[in-house]
């Protein structure tokens, strides 16, 4: 689907080479044509046209120039730059662009408050900062200011009404009691397990009075008949969804909090299905929706079978819970695990292919196509479609979010207007913004806008580019030629495009992961070809036989695709360096975001205010704490870095998951284990202070011999507790 940035043409522009930026660029002044005069007579003596001493440059005058060049400008005449180049910004809506980068402001400053701001305090602000934009009108700057806090306020309220409207029931602490529920989900884990998203119905022995609405747990065996809506009934432990692992890291209950799962567990037995009442019309729907997805899924993996089939099932109806870790880590290591989540590349590849198909179609009928808008009626055809894979596909936050993206350019196309503009994203993250503010704190709103805004920002800047060219028509090649360079300009388009999005998104992915993929550009250059021309295609393509019982050709060369990428994704993670780069400064991170948002919405000079940003971003990566010591949420697992990239853990078996993000944070790559943990902190002189009551216990029977602890009192829940002193040297 051909596109056009916010520096191209539209309409009768478009063939004239006008850009839309010098519709609004400062018009030349026009000199008063003078009079004409009779040309004035000077009685001067002719010189010698022989004497090359008389038409001689004074010696001073290019010392003059030079200086004149290079002289710094004064403070007036910087004002006076900056306030043009502003104006014109403003002209060129750069206000409209900001509207979603000041709601997500108001976001973050709603999750990092300390307590919860009541309604009426949110309203009123809101109410005091329109009532001042309203009567600053007659001040455009002032006005500009009450704007921002306005839109600010806006956020926090946003995010106030969704952390009310979801009121997710949270589990306090461990129990086991008898549960029933109706199924809303179940997918089969490469471990062997199944996990069932369930409706809690009631519970007993014991009953509990504050009951979750919704729970997450895992089974060995469910019952055959078993579907989506089924009722079931099973004694399960139960256990409060998990915080971060450490401090600063991704916090699962948070997420748990805005997805309605309040606890998570696993049966003790096997579920058995009980008579199950009548459902409300809604849940009938979702639960209709849901076998069919299992039922789709089921079918994908008994065409395809082993690793290839659990990934198409993935990418065709969103249920990845059955891929095997090894690959999982696989594409984590060389960067290519974008393709996993049904996300804007997914639908941006179906909508493209079934606006290709179409418009292909409608081609073979010239008498049809000339008179008809076909590229609207393809353009229609793919927003449906995007829509039944969104249904299809779980309705996850990610696809959810790619959806509105997608759907707003595709609406923008049907009303004969650029599609890829960097309005159209500013309405895209608005809308997602104030459907899910949550998102904003979390990583994949962060990469995915980062990286679009990147990329539509550097596409509008080559657009202006070639618009203030000078174009020659293109020489006779032949078709040998004509196709190497297709060829080679599609693999600098798709290295350019990786580039430019991985930059974007390189230090998010640090600071949520603490990991970065060294050979992701080579990765995205081997296998995105083959996902973009084979395996989606063919995706889409068995998705419309799948009806008509014809799929079988199709889903047989995705997974030869499915194939290849995971053998080259291996092949690279096995060549790739270690990819863990430790913690990073968030100082920086808020930096890099500020030159991010310079960089891709200014259209002048003033993009050149990104460079100190970016430059100071990159210097202040290394700016942060590294713990002294680590104690998980459970106070049962104590780390502590000993120098050499070492950490030693005070249990023999730990767990897994938070020992692998402890080691990425601290960049560990040994692990040594109870005993010399306890040898180091009872020779180590290191004043420790921890801060909850659980975690002080704990730590305190591991190192019995270490003075100086003192509990904390505190009534809150414990999470990951950071224990931090005087940095002293350790016995070797």
């Amino acid at each position: 689907m051909a596109v056009r940035g916010r520096g191209a043409g539209e309409g009768e522009d478009a063939g004239s080479g006008v850009s839309e930026r010098l519709l609004f660029a400062a018009p030349l002044p026009v000199l008063p044509t003078p009079a004409l005069l009779p040309a004035p007579r000077f009685d001067a003596p002719s010189l010698p046209a022989s004497d090359p001493a008389t038409f001689s440059v004074p010696a001073g005058e290019p010392i003059v120039r030079l200086r004149r060049r290079f002289r710094l400008p004064s403070p007036s005449r910087i004002r006076n730059s900056v306030t043009s180049a502003a104006g014109l910004e403003l002209d060129r809506g750069v206000a409209f662009l900001l509207v979603p980068v000041f709601l997500a402001c108001g976001v973050v400053v709603y999750f990092a408050m300390a307590a919860e701001p009541a309604f009426p305090q949110s309203i009123a602000i809101v109410a005091l900062a329109a009532l001042c934009a309203v009567v600053s009108r007659s001040w455009p700057r002032t006005r500009l200011c009450f704007m921002v806090a306005l839109l600010c306020a806006l956020g926090v309220l946003a995010a106030k009404f969704e952390t009310w409207r979801v009121g997710t029931h949270m589990l306090g602490s461990e129990i086991s009691t008898r549960l029933t529920g109706r199924v809303v989900s179940y997918e089969p884990m490469a471990s062997g397990r199944i996990r069932l998203t369930i409706d809690v119905i009631s519970t007993a022995r014991p009953t509990l009075r504050y009951m979750p609405e919704r729970v997450r747990v895992s089974a060995m065996k469910i019952p055959a008949e078993l579907t989506a809506g089924s009722e079931i009934a099973g004694y399960v432990r139960l256990l409060p969804p998990t915080g971060p692992v450490r401090p600063d890291s991704y916090d699962f209950s948070f997420d748990s909090y805005f997805a309605g799962i309040g606890g998570s567990g696993f049966f003790l037995g096997n579920p058995k299905l009980v008579s199950s009442g009548s459902m409300p019309l809604a849940a009938r729907l979702s639960s209709a929706i849901e076998d069919a997805r299992e039922s789709i899924a089921d079918h994908i993996r008994s065409r395809i079978g082993g690793a290839e089939g659990e990934i198409a099932a993935a990418l065709i109806v969103g249920v990845r819970a059955g891929i095997p870790e090894e690959i999982n880590e696989a594409m984590r290591r060389t960067g290519i695990y974008h393709i996993i989540s049904i996300s804007g590349l997914h639908m941006a590849l179906v909508a493209g292919t079934i606006m290709a198909l179409l418009r292909g179609a409608f081609a073979l009928f010239p008498d049809f196509s000339s008179r008809r808008p076909v590229k609207k009626y393809a353009a229609t055809a793919a927003l449906f479609s995007i829509a039944a894979y969104l249904v299809f596909s779980g309705i996850v936050v990610a696809a959810e979010r790619s959806f509105i993206m997608l759907a707003v350019m595709l609406i923008a196309v049907l009303f004969d207007r650029a599609a890829l503009t960097m309005r159209n994203l500013a309405i895209s993250a608005i809308a997602v913004i104030l459907v899910s503010p949550h998102e904003v704190v979390g990583p994949s709103f962060q990469m995915s806008f980062a990286a679009t805004a990147a990329l539509v920002g550097a596409y509008a800047g080559w657009s202006d580019y070639r618009a203030g060219r000078a174009t020659t028509p293109p020489p006779r090649r032949s078709p040998l030629r004509f196709a190497t360079r297709k060829v080679l300009l599609g693999m600098g388009g798709l290295a350019m495009t990786s580039i430019i999005a991985g930059s974007a998104t390189a230090l998010f992915a640090m600071w949520h992961f603490q990991r970065v993929a060294p050979l992701s550009l080579f990765a995205n250059l081997a296998i995105m070809p083959i996902v973009s021309l084979v395996v989606m295609p063919f995706a889409v393509l068995s998705a419309l036989a799948m009806p008509f019982g014809a799929d079988g050709p199709f889903l047989y060369v995705m997974g030869k695709g499915l194939t290849a990428m995971i053998a080259l994704s291996g092949w690279i993670s096995e060549r790739s360096p270690i990819d863990a780069v430790g913690l990073i400064s968030l100082r920086s991170v808020l930096l890099v975001t500020i030159a991010l948002v310079i960089a891709s919405m200014a259209t002048t000079w003033l993009r050149l205010a990104a460079l100190p940003f970016a430059l100071a971003g990159l210097l202040t990566t290394t700016q942060t704490r590294v713990p002294d010591v680590l104690i998980s949420e459970d106070a049962r697992l104590v780390a502590l870095p000993i120098g050499s990239g070492e950490l030693a853990v005070n249990r023999a078996r730990p767990n897994e998951f938070t020992i692998d993000n402890w080691k990425r944070a601290l960049t560990s790559e040994a692990m040594s284990r109870r005993k010399h943990l306890e040898r180091t902190i009872r020779n180590s002189t290191l004043p420790i202070r921890p801060t909850y009551r659980r975690a002080c216990r704990s730590f305190a029977r591991t190192a019995s011999a270490l003075p100086g602890i003192h509990p904390a009192r505190s009534s809150r829940k414990p999470r990951t507790a950071i224990l931090h002193g005087q940095p002293a040297p350790l016995p070797a």
